[in-house]
């Protein structure tokens, strides 16, 4: 079917509505950002209009990503009621074409645009977010009015004779420079023996180099300080590993990611389901447009009532729900990544398949 004349009209159009749809939501996303981005950082010393505009678009493709669940469900229900308004569909099947042969270019389309949002989309997304991410850490230390991130890495290392705790307000070049820190010093009794407020700290080979140091000691005057050397037996991959979210990491390297995570001993739950569920979803985009089917086919023969249609957006949402919360069981450990991610997606399919059965073949 895919390869005839009328598959591949199909097939166009599902890709042009596709299309569209992408390119309104990624206006309505551009819009949205950038006022959040002129809103919070319009106060910094090197923030610009330019600038803000490049983090936006460097955001988006990561923020677009989370919407395809959705957008796939409303472009098969407006793809399939425009046929049926138009009584293509209806010639369609008066010709002896069955649902599954007419609805195959679509499966194929809404298959293809998943595998394009985690080969193309996700890997620009990754790098996008990363680099939004160090920009806006530059424009918060050159104004030093650095504020507390959405991340917030704190490090814990144990060496013979102290244990040192190490918070930061923010990080650059996938934590190996943190900016506003405070490192906590305990002896082997858990007291606190000293504690260093510095603008940043830089991982070298076996020390963090602090500056603009303010030293406090129980009993002691505070003590100002240039430079200080904390040392340290981290490595820089495995602070990487550490600070990294699943969402930062292109689809490509998860892998590598996780053998990574494994053998520094780090959980490797998220970035576990985080691969599933983008390997899960063209699967996802087909359980989608499933849905939207089942709500469409029959709309203009029939003159189904609105509130058809609305079950079908109702549906599909919940499966996102589900598919979100459930995601989250898997992130935190308390399901197996693979079945968090995959039973849903299974089981939608299932049922969309099951009511087109049952509708179309009784």
């Amino acid at each position: 079917m895919i390869f005839s004349t009328l598959g591949r009209y199909f097939f166009t159009r599902y890709i042009v509505t596709a299309f569209w749809f992408l390119l309104g939501v990624s206006s309505i996303i551009m819009l949205a950002d950038f006022s959040e981005t002129t809103r919070k950082l319009s106060g910094l010393t090197d923030y610009s209009v330019v600038g803000a505009l490049a983090m936006t678009l460097m955001r988006l493709p990561l923020i677009l990503q989370q919407t395809i669940p959705t957008l796939s469900l409303f472009i098969g229900m407006t793809v399939l009621i425009a046929l049926n308004r138009r009584y293509e569909l209806v010639v369609t099947r008066a010709a002896g074409i069955s649902v599954w042969q007419f609805m195959f270019p679509f499966i194929v389309g809404s298959f293809l645009l998943g595998l394009f949002t985690i080969l193309v989309i996700n890997p620009v997304g990754a790098w996008g977010q990363r680099e939004s991410v160090s920009m806006e850490a530059d424009w918060r230390q050159s104004s030093n009015r650095a504020k507390v991130s959405k991340f917030v890495p704190w490090i814990r290392q144990i060496s013979d004779d102290e244990d040192v705790i190490i918070g930061a307000k923010s990080y650059k070049d996938q934590g190996a420079e943190l900016i506003d820190v405070v490192v906590f010093h305990f002896d082997k009794g858990g007291a606190v023996t000293m504690r260093q407020d510095a603008r940043t700290a830089k991982l070298e080979n076996g020390y963090w180099l602090l500056t603009d140091v303010l030293e406090n000691r129980p009993g002691e005057i505070p003590a100002r300080k240039v430079t200080e050397q904390v040392r340290t037996n981290l490595k820089q991959e495995y602070l990487q590993e550490s600070v990294s979210q699943p969402e930062n990491v292109a689809f490509l390297d998860l892998s590598r990611k996780i053998e990574i995570s494994r053998s520094f001993g780090i959980s490797t739950k998220a970035l576990e389901t985080q691969f599933h569920s983008l390997l899960s979803l063209p699967i996802l985009l087909v359980a989608m447009t499933l849905i939207a089917a089942t709500v469409s086919l029959k709309f203009s023969r029939f003159a189904q009532s609105r509130s058809m249609i609305l079950g079908g957006i109702v549906s599909g949402f919940v499966l996102y729900v589900v598919s979100v919360l459930v995601k989250a069981f898997g992130s935190s450990g308390a399901i197996p990544p693979f079945v968090a991610v995959w039973i849903p997606v299974i089981v939608a399919t299932a049922v969309g398949a099951t009511i087109l059965l049952h509708q179309e073949d009784g």
